[in-house]
């Protein structure tokens, strides 16, 4: 690309972390960690965190115990708006765009850091990687399909060059087919590109094809973590998260 996408990634860490609203933990004792280059999902049932650990981890929930860093900078609790001056863009699940706004006023607000004379090139970045936004420039983002808004959504965070991509529920709602052009072709591009990639992502499956590591939480813990290979030989975590029956029975 004639412009970098992203920064070199950075590694992300939490160490002991517990997070949550009103003083009540939702996570605890969370210890994780993505490095550059690379995929680390979380996954685990409704209910078990996954969303509330991701948004302490970029400020959004108040972190309890424990700590959150990026390189050697801790960012705990720092206010979103810092957390992206830091370099980690952060897509929530919903509210991701502007509706009222067209793509390319979307984009242009997500380069607010940047200097006018950057904006320009930035965007000509962003839409050589979602190149299918180049003929929706003047359309609102409210009129999109829901696989171009999260384009839209991830190209906005884009905009700032992130060394960290944090991805709340990328594939919700979405079409099957879709999905898994947004995880397979963009999201794992954005690892190969060198960034450090972490996603919270409902579709297991389709989260392992595209791992390096996963976590999975169950009651607001980590219960299970490792390589996609050593997790879909895993008798529990097959029975649990890939509808198991026979194949999660351990051979006799």
């Amino acid at each position: 690309m004639s412009v970098e996408l992203s920064k070199k990634g950075l590694v992300l860490t939490a160490t002991g972390l517990a997070a949550g609203y009103d003083g009540r933990a939702i996570v605890s004792g969370i210890t994780i960690e993505a490095t550059p280059g690379k995929v680390f999902s979380i996954v685990g049932p409704n209910g078990s965190g996954k969303s509330t650990l991701l948004k302490s981890l970029v400020g959004v929930v108040k972190v309890l115990e424990g700590s959150v860093k990026v390189g050697d900078t801790s960012i705990t609790n720092m206010p979103p708006e810092e957390v992206a001056k830091i370099g980690v863009g952060y897509v929530p699940q919903i509210d991701d765009v502007f509706p009222p706004l067209s793509v390319k006023e979307n984009l242009e607000i997500g380069g607010y850091l940047l200097k006018r004379s950057e904006i320009h090139e930035r965007i000509d970045a962003v839409l050589e990687f979602f190149p299918r936004l180049k003929v929706m420039m003047t359309r609102k983002a409210g009129k999109l399909s829901g696989g171009e808004r999260k384009m839209l959504a991830m190209g906005r965070v884009l905009m700032l060059s992130p060394s960290v991509l944090v991805l709340d529920e990328p594939t919700a709602n979405l079409a099957p087919m879709v999905a898994t052009q947004l995880l397979e072709e963009y999201i794992r591009g954005f690892a190969n590109f060198g960034s450090t990639v972490l996603l919270v992502e409902q579709r297991a499956k389709a989260a392992l094809r595209i791992s390096d590591h996963t976590y999975v939480l169950g009651g607001g813990r980590v219960v299970l973590e490792g390589a996609p290979s050593d997790l879909e030989n895993n008798p529990i975590f097959v029975e649990s998260f890939l509808g198991g029956g026979a194949a999660a029975r351990p051979k006799e």
